[in-house]
């Protein structure tokens, strides 16, 4: 009787916190009162009212929109239906494009390793709780700063280079990997950890033989998520750092001697090579699960 009582004044409650207003069909809609909802519906509004009003105030300076758009067209047209190298070879292409890999894959590599024990001090099922919020703290920190300041960043002591580069990915990509490997930890059920500790055993054994084997597939999707955008950012540092690569090429092209057919071939080589970087890392999480 009680439940049945209870189970009244919950839907009585339910009902009561909803709305009932008519269509102009004359149905009745209904919809829950939310106050995140309401913030939602009214922050889109305000930024909505903002960019409208943005449109019309900004200074054109009497700028041809039609011409403008063919111009844009025309140059689309030139860039992705005609590629063809003037100034490079295919193979300093292909050879530019490896060095953004290894810029990319080291920087992976780097932050993985460090991302993994910086993990293990900020899961918060597993470590220390005012460790846990010091870490989350940082980590925080780092993922705010962009990834070009970063860089930007090392190059005043290291200079401007592949060295710079290296490090300012491997400092973003470890903020990055440890908010991501620390949440797939603490995802894990508590219960084989307790069982561990009571078995007697040591806290590296419980790493290796419990969160590790558990949290394994996540972090590797999430390493080759971080590794396609460090790929990307390894191709804007070539030019933005000085860092070599395809990104440099690319620079030259679009910039120095503006030549958009060789823009469009070095983008189609980096579109391809994203491509296969996708197969691949799909078939080796295939076979690690």
């Amino acid at each position: 009787m009680n439940e049945s009582a209870a189970a009244q004044k919950s839907a009585l409650s339910f009902d009561i916190q909803r709305q009932i207003r008519k269509t102009a069909t004359g149905k009745i809609k209904t919809g829950a009162v939310s106050k995140s909802g309401f913030a939602i519906k009214a922050t889109m509004l305000v930024l909505l009212g903002l960019s409208v009003l943005a449109f019309f105030t900004f200074d054109y300076k009497d700028i041809d929109f039609a011409g403008a758009v063919q111009g844009t067209l025309r140059n689309a047209a030139t860039l992705f239906a005609a590629p063809k190298l003037k100034y490079a070879s295919p193979g300093a292409v292909l050879n530019q494009l490896f060095v953004t890999f290894c810029l990319g894959i080291l920087s992976t590599i780097l932050g993985a390793a460090i991302a993994f024990f910086g993990a293990l001090l900020c899961a918060g099922n597993i470590s220390n709780p005012r460790v846990s919020a010091v870490i989350k703290g940082i980590v925080a920190f780092v993922r705010a700063v962009p990834t070009v300041l970063w860089v930007l960043i090392f190059a005043v002591t290291a200079g401007l280079g592949s060295v710079a580069a290296v490090s300012g990915l491997t400092f973003h990509s470890a903020g990055y990997l440890i908010k991501a490997y620390a949440e797939s930890i603490e995802e894990m059920d508590y219960g084989t950890i307790e069982a561990l500790k009571a078995s007697g055993a040591g806290f590296w054994q419980i790493v290796f033989q419990a969160i590790l084997p558990s949290s394994i597939s996540y972090m590797l999707a999430w390493t080759f998520l971080r590794f396609e955008i460090n790929f990307t950012n390894a191709i804007a540092m070539g030019a933005a750092a000085g860092a070599g690569g395809i990104g440099y090429n690319l620079f030259m092209a679009g910039y120095f001697y503006f030549d958009l057919r060789e823009m469009g071939y070095l983008t189609y080589a980096i579109v391809l090579a994203v491509v296969l970087l996708e197969i691949a890392a799909t078939k080796i999480k295939a076979k690690v699960k």
